[in-house]
């Protein structure tokens, strides 16, 4: 019996919850591309895994349809299809502003990567995961249930996911299953570039705060992905899975 090697894309995956996810997938066996924005990053990642044969990198904006078009392409030719594709680049408010003094630009940039970058992303590959019966997992964010101020743009985004997520799981029907995986805190920042690496500190406040006593990893996200995009998932689709710690069950009063 032939061994056939599933290929996941992971958008964003050069770093921080993206990269814990590629290299969960890699040491499970599959072929990964990284496609990230982010060039430093990404070669930072080359010379990791590309020792694997298993490990490809691509340079792409999400945003830009012309750019998800030829990347998606380019993967596909490389590995011969596509399997399953984690939408999971994003990005956040640089600074937060009252919506009164939030520009126009500020609020596209944030849609366009978080939000627009999944459907092009998933419309492109689609093609490639309906041969395959292949997954696609979205990730959102727990503000897309909850919110902190000055942030519309980032919770927007984020609460669109959820509703692309069902809504491609019905489009998808038979065909593609579709779900959503909502971070609460998750410590990336050993997740990052070299140059960007720290060693994490959490206060015991920070830990107590989440029920589960811990402020969560990306391998808390990366061992649900890769359970979602198994065949033990196969009756799961259009689904959105909260992974906080319980964060966001618990009640705080100041």
């Amino acid at each position: 019996m032939v061994n056939i090697i599933k290929t996941a894309v992971i958008t964003g995956g050069a770093k921080g919850i993206g990269l814990g996810i590629a290299d969960y997938f890699l040491n499970s066996g599959m072929n990964v591309v990284a496609i990230d924005i982010d060039s430093e990053a990404g070669s930072e990642c080359e010379a990791a895994y590309s020792s694997s044969g298993r490990f490809m990198f691509v340079q792409a904006d999400v945003s830009d349809e012309d750019s998800v078009r030829g990347s998606v392409q380019n993967v596909a030719t490389k590995f011969g299809g596509i399997d399953f594709l984690i939408n999971n680049a994003g990005i956040a408010n640089p600074v937060r502003k009252p919506l009164t003094e939030l520009s126009l630009a500020e609020w596209n940039q944030i849609i366009s990567v978080n939000l627009t970058g999944v459907f092009l992303m998933s419309k492109y590959c689609a093609p490639y995961l309906e041969k395959s019966s292949g997954a696609i997992i979205n990730i959102a964010s727990t503000r897309a249930l909850q919110s902190e101020e000055n942030t519309e743009p980032y919770s927007a985004s984020k609460g669109g996911i959820l509703s692309l997520t069902h809504s491609l799981a019905v489009s998808f029907s038979g065909r593609i299953r579709v779900n959503c995986i909502s971070p609460g805190w998750i410590e990336v920042c050993q997740w990052q570039k070299m140059k960007d690496r720290v060693e994490p500190a959490h206060s015991r406040l920070d830990c107590e705060q989440h029920p589960a006593g811990r402020v969560g990893t990306p391998e808390d996200i990366a061992s649900l992905a890769a359970f979602l995009v198994s065949d033990s998932a196969g009756f799961i689709t259009g689904q959105n899975f909260v992974i906080d710690g319980g964060m966001t069950k618990k009640m705080i009063y100041e």
